[in-house]
């Protein structure tokens, strides 16, 4: 499935490494443009879908360690159900990421509803003087996702480094609305891809899976 939004490609066969890097730039301006422009009603009831989603295929993959990330530039806003999920059962435990020093993996310190927060060098909520928790299974914000669960985040590589990192390695699942779907994110060598998708279209295995665990 491609995406719906009519956002030019570049040629999937870049001819150096400067145009795949101009290419990758390109696509992600024009995805979080997109994104942060959608309108609020349109972003409420996509992002229930998601939920919806996500609830099916956790269910499914019953983590007890949840990492998430609060939202930014539009993304899409897991905290109500973060919320929602660690009330559910209190054995439960939920992380956001802190990036402490340039070019290092993040850390992951435990959040929940009423921890002290401060705000990092982007401006983005961070648990204040918090435990230090490792998930079992990463939800990860996409900018753009292609099929075989490559995504463009921001260009700093700070969750590619940090699943490079992580042993054992979590499960990731990349979390996104459908407009920030791709035929390609011109992958590199140093790119993790996501085991699973969720969007407003449903759960998607990446890459090895054929079908959807729901779907519209």
């Amino acid at each position: 499935m491609t995406s719906s939004f009519p956002f030019p490609e570049a040629p999937a066969r870049a001819k150096s490494e400067a145009d795949i890097a101009a290419a990758r730039k390109k696509l992600r301006n024009a995805r979080i443009a997109a994104r942060e422009a959608l309108p609020e009603a349109l972003r409420q009831a996509l992002t229930a879908r998601i939920e919806t989603h996500l609830d099916a295929l956790l269910d499914q993959l019953s983590p007890a360690r949840i990492a998430f990330c609060w939202p930014w530039r539009g993304e899409v806003d897991l905290v109500p159900w973060a919320h929602r999920w660690l009330a559910a059962d209190p054995a439960r435990r939920a992380a956001l990421p802190i990036v402490r020093k340039p070019g290092q993996p993040m850390e992951f310190l435990r959040w929940q509803p009423g921890v002290a927060m401060e705000t990092d060098h982007h401006g983005i909520p961070v648990p204040t003087g918090a435990e230090a928790l490792e998930p079992d299974l990463i939800l990860v914000p996409l900018n753009v996702f292609d099929a075989a669960g490559f995504r463009l985040g921001y260009g700093g590589g700070y969750f590619d480094r940090t699943l490079a990192a992580l042993d054992p390695a979590p499960l990731t699942v990349g979390v996104a609305f459908e407009l920030a779907r791709a035929d390609t994110t011109w992958p590199q060598p140093h790119d993790h891809p996501m085991r699973w998708i969720v969007t407003e279209a449903g759960a998607h295995k990446a890459a090895q899976a054929a079908g959807t665990l729901s779907g519209d």
